[in-house]
């Protein structure tokens, strides 16, 4: 830590933390990543999972498209708000006891997702399984950076990066292959099966540790902090459908962004009683893992936004190959996660991260350089590896830098601070990415046109999986419709990547002058005091 650091460590050094007896072997180790990652896959699959079943709820439940979109995007937003309280409250009251309950919550409510007789039961369902997903996640990498020694935590942190970057993809695979063969209810097969499996490895396995904290929860920061959430994610995952001038949108906007600024000034005059010290923010590896993760999430999660319909709807391939051929990207992110951690011991942390920036974005500029729609899937699969090795290499030390900027009785809260990041910058890429797609989209189509009947060039304008609908009805118009779409998209795209390229290189610019100075697992003076006050027993 640099000298800067506010005075809240002192207090967190005081107030220590209580763990179980005797340090895990490497069985037991072992074990305990086996159960984390679970428990984190069964919590990212749902993230995405329920995207490739969009046509069935519709159809099962006589659901509006909106209606729909809620479905898949409430558990999100629960999830994504309840995190920091959430986090802060497992430190307290133990994080073993908070992930077994989580489990609880959550198994329950995809049982009860599955087995939903209407929208608004599924609506419900989802709400808790995103509770209970707020109770999981920061308490599995909260496990990770409080019971595994120095010279392997950045080895299982690897892991568990690898699990939260590539899990959505493997996750949507597994997804489109059980909407394949069987039906979308079996969707929740999956998470609650592996909640199982989570929760038998974790009630043998996995140690408690909570802080002893002496100030009271920060109830007035927890709310404050959910409403801020809520807020700005309702304006990133509403906006492109109701119009980012409308009324609602424009009243969420304004109510995150103040209670945004509520929160901080909160929390600073609670100093060392905070939910979340701001002034921390100071730090190089806390603000710097922060600033990486919400670019580096925000990419990815537009890359796969454009990708999945370009391998549909522009290459007609269905939803399970479409997905499949995701899995090079996932696959080769979870492999540099796990090799992250060795390469950032050897040149050190900022350096590692640049490289993986400066690698993620030539896989953008790659993919912007080369797509089209003749050259297919081969024409974006070179950018897609490069992409997956950028993101891996700097996911990992990023998520090291954030953890270790806070002492080992707050990795809850920098557990769920990293998890909030990476929510908010899904949505926010997501959102920029698809704008930009969109806008793209309608400016080049208008030209490629000419002759085509007035109401059925007015439904191509909406969009590529319009154009492709409307061309049925086209006459001999049909391919003109289909080829203009698609070629309309393959621009958006191009515009897209060529945005995250420039953002990519501000995020290179900005690690390479303000990243951290070290590995990204300093001893911080906190560590240095528990280690030798010893920890209390639970």
């Amino acid at each position: 830590m640099s000298a800067n650091q506010p005075p809240r460590m002192a207090v967190a050094e005081g107030s220590g933390a209580a763990r179980d007896h005797g340090a895990p072997d490497a069985r037991q180790l072992r074990a305990i990543l086996i159960a984390v990652s679970i428990a984190l896959m069964a919590v990212i699959a749902s993230v995405s999972g329920l995207n490739v079943a969009q046509t069935h709820l519709a159809v099962e439940f006589g659901a509006s498209q909106n209606t729909v979109l809620w479905i898949i995007n409430i558990y999100t937003l629960a999830l994504a708000a309840l995190l920091l309280p959430l986090g802060t409250i497992g430190d307290r009251l133990g994080r073993k006891p908070m992930l077994i309950a989580g489990l609880g919550v959550f198994g329950v409510a995809s049982a009860a997702a599955g087995l939903a007789p209407s929208a608004e039961v599924m609506l419900a369902a989802r709400v808790a399984g995103g509770i209970g997903a707020a109770m999981i996640m920061p308490i599995t990498l909260a496990v990770i950076t409080s019971t595994f020694p120095e010279q392997e935590r950045g080895k299982a942190i690897g892991v568990w990066t690898g699990v939260a970057g590539g899990g959505g993809v493997l996750g949507m695979f597994l997804s489109a292959l059980l909407v394949d063969v069987a039906s979308w209810r079996w969707l929740f097969v999956l998470p609650v099966v592996l909640v199982v499996l989570a929760l038998a490895v974790t009630v043998k396995a996995v140690p408690d540790s909570r802080e002893k904290s002496p100030h009271p929860f920060d109830t007035v920061g927890a709310l404050v902090s959910t409403v801020a959430v809520v807020g700005l994610i309702f304006v990133l995952q509403e906006g492109p459908e109701r119009g980012w001038t409308a009324p609602v949108t424009l009243i969420s906007l304004a109510v995150g962004v103040i209670a945004t600024a509520g929160f901080a000034a909160w929390e600073l005059h609670r100093r060392d009683a905070a939910l979340l010290d701001v002034r921390l923010f100071r730090e190089r590896g806390l603000a710097g893992g922060s600033v990486t993760l919400l670019v580096v999430f925000g990419v990815q999660a537009g890359i796969a936004l454009v990708l999945y319909p370009f391998l549909q709807a522009v290459l007609g391939w269905s939803g399970l190959l479409s997905t499949l051929a995701l899995m090079p990207m996932a696959v080769t992110m979870m492999a540099m996660s796990g090799l992250a951690p060795k390469l950032a011991a050897r040149i050190g942390a900022r350096s590692t991260m640049t490289a993986g920036i400066a690698l993620g974005g030539t896989g953008l500029a790659l993919m912007a350089v080369f797509v089209s729609a003749d050259g297919g899937y081969l024409s974006v699969l070179p950018g897609m590896l490069a992409m997956g090795t950028g993101m891996g290499l700097a996911m990992t030390p990023s998520t090291e830098a954030i953890t270790s900027s806070l002492p080992s009785g707050k990795q809850g809260v920098a557990s769920a601070l990293n998890d909030v990041t990476r929510e908010l910058g899904t949505a926010l890429g997501v959102a920029m990415l698809g704008a930009l797609v969109s806008d793209g989209y309608q400016s080049s189509i208008d030209d490629r046109l000419h002759g085509v009947p007035l109401k059925t060039a007015d439904s191509a304008r909406e969009g590529l999986a319009n154009a492709v609908e409307a061309a049925g009805s086209a006459g001999t118009h049909a391919h003109q419709v289909v080829r203009a779409a698609r070629q309309s998209f393959v621009d958006g795209w191009q515009q897209a990547m060529w945005a995250g390229v420039a953002v990519m290189g501000a995020l290179f610019v900005y690690v390479l002058t303000r990243g951290p100075r070290t590995s990204a697992r300093a001893t911080s003076p906190v560590d240095e005091s528990e280690a030798t006050a010893g920890a209390v027993s639970a």
